[in-house]
């Protein structure tokens, strides 16, 4: 249990501020930084932190990467951490990170600054109403209307924030944010994460359902963190191939004998294979949305701690509600091993042969030749450490990733995996480094995501963090046109004119390495990875490479080839025959 704040931490001859107050408890519970703008909204809280030891106001340039930074410090380290927002624009700034944290379920604290109390409703100069913004992102979002408040206020959004792993907002008006606490405050306790179990009526139905099934499939979210013993011991009773999410990745796929890959449209064909040639599919702390990807003649059995996620995606015949990790070793004390391994043998075979595919297009390109992103996200695999932190934008440098990143139990993968935001990794990895400044950090970015929040570079320089930024730069927004082709238009509003992002690094005094050669790569990797400081490496990636799902609809063929048809029509020719001329080259 923490106590925020004990009696003998109050200095009776000077009663602290709201704002003092706020950040003694913060401190108290091991919270070292806010992540956020200054503003004189904010005044009474970086006047409370600049005399504060071992406490930081961390300066950012944008308040949507603060709110980033301080999610991914909560991921890395389990625990509390803060951003704060000046009142109307620097609030609204918060909003997409806070939606990126919230799903992520990130324990964060919002400091969201007001206008004056006096001039609340008046439409007063930055005046906007953070109660009703904020709703749809946090699990507490209440407005400190006075000083005897805000103990318990602040109890609540710790309690909050940490239990239901989400984000807790307080509303405090600048004016407010200097007043004295009125009195000692009471004393509260904010909970430690436990696991907890529930008993469930079909447990024994389930160990029936399971030991009379021939085919079985485990599909394994970020629900099974900490439970990697009893997953794989799972697997070995029921002879099963594990099929895992992208955010279950970094705690599934390592020393893992029975993984067969991802589904989904970043997944493998082995991952999609597996789930749909099941007959039973016991899905294991995962929230996975896409509907199609779900098998719709297995028995489907879902276990989550959180009853909402319970048949939310696909059909559930049994579901247990409770913790994953007690659940797999309630049922491991009463299923029957089985013998027959036939239906695992079939699926890793298959997944070797996904695999070998995907390592054959990991290659170096022949002279003149684009690189390809594979093998630019094979050498980072290759050559990171292998405890580092990895933290990719949306789009392609995820599937790239997801593909080529080896997970080990020492690395960790982290990016906006449910909320689906651009511009996420260099902010992510400010909050990963200052959280853990001796891990190697690096941020797989794509020319479109830096450039969005390319302004918190200079927050690398200035705070001297060692991040390492590789950018795939293929001068578009390639997802996007991959979607465009999938559904059969010309790609339209996708291109980029993008800057040398290595003279930028340099103007702003962070080294820059640029590569278009692949021959090249191998020694910028190197060099960029063992550099003392952070890098900006901007690597000319091929715009062309076709990123596939594991398997292609009747809708997406057309697509495919209507746009072959467009393209042709409307004098691009040249693009197809480049197309055609690079996935031949990759095989």
């Amino acid at each position: 249990m923490f106590t925020p704040l004990r009696d003998s931490e109050i200095d009776k001859d000077h009663m602290a501020t709201v704002a003092e107050y706020i950040i003694n408890v913060l401190s108290s519970i091991d919270v070292k930084r806010i992540y956020g703008i200054a503003g004189d909204s904010l005044n009474a809280f970086t006047d409370a932190i600049r005399t504060k030891e071992h406490f930081n106001w961390i300066s950012m340039r944008h308040e949507e990467a603060a709110a980033f930074a301080a999610g991914a410090e909560a991921q890395i380290s389990q625990s509390l951490a803060v951003c704060a927002g000046s009142c109307g624009p620097g609030n609204l700034h918060l909003i997409n990170g806070l939606y990126d944290c919230h799903r992520s379920n990130a324990p964060v604290l919002a400091i969201a600054a007001q206008i004056p109390t006096s001039e609340i409703g008046s439409d007063y100069f930055q005046e906007t109403h953070p109660e009703r913004i904020f709703l749809e992102c946090s699990h507490f979002c209440e407005i400190v209307s006075s000083p005897e408040q805000v103990p318990r206020l602040l109890s609540i959004a710790i309690q909050k924030a940490i239990s239901l792993k989400g984000v807790s907002i307080l509303i405090i008006p600048g004016n407010t944010a200097w007043k004295k606490i009125p009195e000692s405050p009471t004393e509260f306790f904010f909970p430690q994460t436990l696991r907890t179990a529930q008993t469930s009526s079909h447990l024994e139905d389930v160990v029936q359902v399971l030991n009379k099934s021939k085919k079985i499939t485990l599909f394994g979210g970020i629900g099974c963190q900490g439970a990697h013993d009893e997953l794989l011991a799972l697997a070995d009773c029921l002879k099963a191939p594990i099929v895992h999410t992208l955010r279950g990745k970094e705690c599934i796929e390592y020393n893992n004998p029975f993984d067969v890959g991802l589904t989904g449209l970043l997944g493998f064909s082995s991952g999609y294979e597996a789930l749909m040639n099941c007959d039973t599919l016991l899905l294991l702390g995962t929230d996975f949305p896409y509907r199609q990807f779900y098998p719709n003649h297995a028995t489907i059995i879902q276990v989550d701690q959180k009853a909402e996620n319970i048949g939310r995606r696909t059909n559930v015949d049994y579901a247990i509600i409770g913790d994953v990790k007690i659940t797999m070793a309630e049922l491991l004390k009463k299923l029957t091993k089985k013998e027959d391994d036939r239906f695992l043998k079939t699926s890793l075979a298959s997944y070797k042969k996904a695999r070998e595919n995907l390592n054959d297009l990991a290659i170096e390109s022949p002279e003149g030749r684009p690189i390809h992103p594979q093998f630019l996200a094979k050498l980072i695999n290759d050559h990171a450490k292998e405890d580092a932190i990895f933290l990719c934008d949306v789009g392609t440098p995820t599937i790239w990733a997801s593909r080529y990143l080896t997970m080990n139990g020492k690395r960790k993968l982290l990016g906006s995996f449910k909320h689906g935001s651009m511009a996420n990794a260099l902010p992510q990895a400010i909050g990963a480094q200052l959280e853990c400044p001796d891990k190697q950090v690096i941020a797989l970015s794509g020319d479109g995501g830096i450039a969005m929040l390319m302004g918190d570079l200079l927050t690398l320089k200035q705070y001297q963090l060692p991040v390492k930024v590789i950018i795939f730069n293929n001068s578009s927004y390639g997802f996007v046109e991959l979607e465009m082709k999938a559904s059969g238009v010309l790609e339209y509003g996708t291109e980029l004119h993008n800057p040398d992002f290595a003279k930028i690094a340099e103007a702003i005094g962070i080294l820059g390495l640029k590569v278009e050669q692949s021959k090249d790569l191998p020694q910028a990797i190197q060099k960029a990875l063992s550099h003392q400081g952070p890098v900006i490496l901007d690597v000319i990636v091929d715009r062309n490479e076709l990123a596939m799902p594991p398997v292609i609809t009747l809708d997406e063929a057309k697509g495919f080839g209507l746009y072959l048809i467009q393209a042709v029509i409307n004098g691009k020719g040249d693009q197809i025959i480049e197309l055609v001329r690079s996935n031949v080259t990759n095989k």
